[in-house]
């Protein structure tokens, strides 16, 4: 037995044939079947819904984005808003999606996120008010872009409402930053909110002129001006008795967007009529006499008389005190 197997083994011709070992290919195949069964289908179906999220969230952007544009409710801002918050919210969705797929526990990520949420929130509380804010002012619309308000001390033209401060525009070109929680815990004022604005101008008169006619003159001015309207109609008053003038008030009213034109023309307009019909603004005067030199002489003898005079009849003033002694 022993020598047939030692004749076997020198014998060339008796060889393990090649189908009992695997090749290359073999092994390559093997490892693509364990992949697909166990770890690829996991990965291509991710990047499946990977992409297909990707064209969900280009869609809904579009359908959003047209709805909230077309609406006569919602301003440009408030529809940036809310595209803004439903395209986190997709994104969000999305990636929940793609850790669930690859096979990840989403309770822990989701607790874990929580905890930094409430970390987050509670080191950004004043942020996050001036962002609740900022929502509240979007949708409520006190004031929009391009109104004219005064907040506090500050007043402009709003250029930029954003979810955590609002920026203004003065007319000398300074651009103001106000937070938003600033902004609805203060006096709001929107000059802009109405289509008309009233003019009101105080105009000084001296006593002795005719109020019929200080009243004809000042209302066919703000009649004859081109952007005052006929109604409500201009009017004039006497409004109080000065210390050396009548005050008048005249009072017209103008679109909002010609209110400066017009309050700076109606008060060069009403001082040139004023003027044509020869009555003057009364200011106040001051009086001034100058003394020649013999006059100051005069009239510091006289002053120094007087004080001689005053001290001789203190000294011949009798004691009291010596008088009830003796």
């Amino acid at each position: 037995m022993f020598q047939m197997l030692t004749a076997a083994a020198e014998d060339p011709s008796t060889t393990v044939p090649e189908s009992s070992t695997p090749g290359l290919w073999e092994i390559i195949r093997q490892i693509g079947i364990d992949f697909v069964q166990n770890t690829g289908v996991a990965i291509v179906r991710t990047i499946a819904f990977f992409i297909l999220g990707l064209i969900i969230i280009k869609i809904v952007q579009a359908i959003t984005r047209s709805a909230t544009l077309r609406s006569s409710k919602l301003d440009n801002s408030a529809a940036s808003f809310v595209i803004s918050v439903v395209t986190v919210i997709l994104y969000v969705i999305l990636i929940i999606v793609l850790v669930t797929s690859l096979g990840f526990s989403t309770a822990g990520i989701i607790a874990g996120f929580s905890a930094v949420a409430l970390a987050i929130a509670l080191a950004l509380k004043d942020s996050l008010g001036s962002l609740a804010n900022g929502v509240i002012i979007i949708f409520t619309k006190p004031f929009k872009k391009g109104d004219y308000v005064q907040i506090n001390e500050y007043d402009g033209l709003v250029q930029d409402i954003r979810l955590f401060n609002t920026k203004i525009l003065t007319y000398s070109n300074e651009e103001i930053i106000i937070p938003n929680s600033e902004i609805l815990s203060t006096k709001l004022i929107n000059y802009s909110a109405m289509p008309l604005r009233r003019v009101v101008i105080d105009v000084p008169v001296p006593y002795d002129c005719d109020t019929s006619k200080v009243k004809d003159i000042i209302q066919k001015c703000l009649s004859d001006y081109k952007y005052t309207v006929k109604t409500p109609a201009p009017s004039v008053i006497l409004k109080a008795y000065e210390e050396s003038a009548l005050l008048f008030s005249a009072r017209a009213w103008t679109p909002n967007e010609n209110y400066w034109d017009t309050l700076y023309d109606l008060y060069e307009n009403i001082l040139n009529r004023l003027k044509e019909n020869k009555i003057y603004i009364p200011f106040n005067r001051l009086d001034v006499q100058l003394l020649h030199e013999q006059d100051k002489a005069d009239n510091i003898s006289i002053s120094k008389n007087i004080t001689v005079k005053k001290n001789i009849n203190t000294s011949k003033k009798p004691n009291k005190e010596n008088k009830n002694g003796h």
